[in-house]
């Protein structure tokens, strides 16, 4: 099976032209100007963007807090539609099983039947024990090129310790594993909680008070620290703040590979929206916290200049009315996360490309590029070119509308941008060849998504290494 996709405007993280793209199966065989190829379809895409397929290196599809879990891969429609092709999922290691294991069980009973998006994993440590530090040498032989340690949520299964971030740190070093840390301070926060839920402060407003940046900020710090002392990269996951995001450009400015991630509503949402009344404040309860709107400019030019490398969403579905109301009279028991995967492409483009605060070309390296390098994917995601995955978005920037969730796939009862004008709209999308979403209508079926396997040595340590043999010149 042959497709011609003519007459778009082909955007990629380094240039943008009119052209056709050939597809052949599942993979991108030619991309050029006026290609003279038979097809057994064809399609005519003058006056919208050929984009690639969009990565979002960080989604939680099985993520559990205190009993309860959010809405999973059944719902990863909801990527697809808005043109992320590609997840990576958060999966927290089982107490006294290993990390692969604990994945590919999920992998097989959950995920292989359901998911419509194409998906990765990151292995979460939640036993810090020698053997899981151990197992870290064999994860890339398992397809898996991350591991995530939370230095937050103190007394959870999944918070680890500063011996347990030195350990794996040494261990994903030898092994080409990138690290990726949810960075603050779980001591403080524990103490700030406690404090306020104590002085009968426990709306969701309070959740913002209990995590200022500063937490962030030290944590941040810390494990860059940590990393210098092994001599291995690390990324910092979900930086919000100004101040976080300048420890990270100090760090790389001293020729330290560190590296690090913002998502979407840290770029358009603030800490007042916490104290929205009738606990509609809850709907933004996320950690870290939402912060200022001089933050959000900071993170902006910082995206811009690649001093954080790519926009990620955390997207996490949590049910305001039947899961968050657990909080409804201590915010310590709010289940922390929003979705967001299906709104990042439309929401980064018009908040983004079209005030002039990125171009095209960054838009695509933050949206699919860069991720997809991030986690060792780039040999077949992440990029129109021959030989590529043929995931490919065709983006029509005529017209408007505005994010409702009466019309989101993403299985929860509200969206993070309800109200938001989104300019132009996602069209048409491709999964490995596949058309999976037509004018706009996701048209997959469960199952059409498949697990790609991850390389070790990614970028971050492709950096580490090129910076590395400059300093010795």
């Amino acid at each position: 099976m042959r497709t011609l996709i003519k007459n778009g405007t082909i955007v990629t993280a380094i240039d943008e032209f009119v052209g056709d793209v050939l597809v052949e199966g599942e993979k991108i065989i030619a991309v050029g100007a006026q290609l003279d190829a038979t097809a057994d379809e064809i399609i005519d895409a003058k006056g919208k963007y050929v984009l690639p397929g969009g990565v979002d290196q960080h989604v939680h599809y099985s993520f559990e807090f205190k009993g309860e879990r959010v809405r999973g891969f059944e719902t990863s429609n909801a990527a697809v539609a808005g043109g992320t092709t590609t997840v990576v999922e958060f999966v927290n290691q089982e107490q006294g099983k290993g990390m692969a294991d604990t994945i590919f069980e999920m992998d097989k009973n959950e995920v292989a039947p359901q998911a419509m998006a194409d998906y990765s994993y990151h292995a979460v440590v939640c036993d810090p024990v020698d053997k899981t530090f151990e197992e870290i040498a064999d994860l890339p032989n398992r397809g898996i090129s991350t591991v995530k340690l939370f230095m937050a949520y103190k007394g959870m299964p999944f918070h680890s310790d500063d011996e347990a971030l030195y350990k794996a740190l040494k261990a994903a070093k030898e092994a080409g594993v990138t690290v990726m840390v949810h960075c603050e301070n779980a001591d403080v926060i524990d103490l700030l909680q406690k404090k306020l839920v104590a002085e009968g402060k426990t709306d969701p407003y309070y959740h913002a008070v209990s995590r200022p940046a500063r937490v962030e900020l030290e944590a941040t710090q810390r494990v860059i620290n940590l990393a210098a002392m092994v001599e291995a990269p690390v990324y910092i996951v979900h930086v919000t703040a100004k101040s976080v995001m300048e420890a990270i450009r100090s760090a790389k400015n001293e020729g330290l590979p560190v590296y690090g991630e913002t998502c979407v509503q840290y770029l358009m949402l603030e800490e007042d929206d916490l104290a929205k009344p009738n606990f509609e404040g809850a709907k933004y309860v996320m950690s870290p916290a939402l912060r200022t709107k001089a933050d959000q400019e900071a993170l902006w030019e910082a995206v811009d200049n690649g001093w954080l490398n790519a926009i990620s969403t955390d997207h996490c579905g949590f049910d305001w009315e039947s899961q968050k109301h657990m909080g409804i009279d201590d915010f310590t028991n709010i289940p922390n996360g929003a979705p967001g995967v299906e709104n990042r492409l439309g929401i980064l483009w018009t908040y983004g490309v079209n005030t002039g605060k990125i171009s095209r070309q960054r838009f695509v390296d933050l949206f699919a590029t860069t991720p997809a390098k991030n986690m060792g994917l780039d040999h077949c995601k992440g990029h129109i070119g021959v030989g590529m995955d043929a995931d490919i978005v065709l983006y029509d920037p005529n017209g408007s509308s505005v994010i409702s969730n009466e019309n989101s796939l993403h299985g929860v009862d509200y969206s993070t941008f309800e109200g938001y004008k989104q300019e132009g709209k996602v069209d048409k999308v491709f999964l490995r060849g596949k058309l999976v979403v037509d004018e706009g209508e996701f048209i997959g079926e469960k199952g059409d998504g498949k697990f790609i396997p991850g390389k070790p040595f990614a970028l971050c340590f492709d950096d580490a290494q090129a910076a590395k043999e400059l300093k010795n010149v």
